[in-house]
């Protein structure tokens, strides 16, 4: 299991552990939905659709390594490697999501606390990368269901 600790109060900055060690880190950015991933010393870069529904993580050729889509809905998905990984939320309340194989949950994304903002990252099978980017999807889609909360309109 991955933990995910953030690591700066005015960014999306998170440093991921396994067993107290560092193996990626993730940076949201400020300015459009994505952001950029190290895991291992190789950097990539995620980009997302205006309406934070679908991202992509290339390589620094510019290779898509892996890709989500349907963002934000109840079952949404990420392709890498030629394997389709299905996720979906845990619950109408929750922002956890799930992993599934077939009808069956094999693991999850949840935050460590409903105070904090550090998150557990469990998602056997998956290589580190796209765990990483799976995270970053994550932590931008709830920063954007945080932001559309909060910013209601005054009447």
């Amino acid at each position: 299991m991955l933990t995910a600790k953030r690591t700066s109060v005015w960014r999306s900055r998170y440093e991921v552990t396994r067993d107290g060690h560092v193996v990626a880190r993730w940076e949201g950015s400020l300015w459009r939905s994505g952001g950029g991933l190290e895991v291992a010393g190789h950097a990539f870069e995620v980009r997302g659709n205006a309406w934070g529904s679908r991202f992509s993580m290339l390589d620094k050729a510019g290779g898509v390594v892996a890709a989500a889509d349907r963002v934000g809905r109840k079952r949404w998905s990420v392709t890498a490697g030629g394997v389709t990984y299905q996720f979906q939320r845990a619950s109408v309340w929750g922002q956890a999501q799930d992993l599934y194989a077939g009808e069956r949950k094999v693991g999850s994304v949840r935050k460590v606390s409903f105070w904090g903002n550090d998150v557990a990252v469990d998602l056997p099978g998956v290589p580190l990368p796209v765990q990483v980017f799976v995270l970053g999807v994550i932590v931008t889609m709830w920063q954007a269901q945080a932001a559309a909360a909060s910013g209601g309109g005054g009447g």
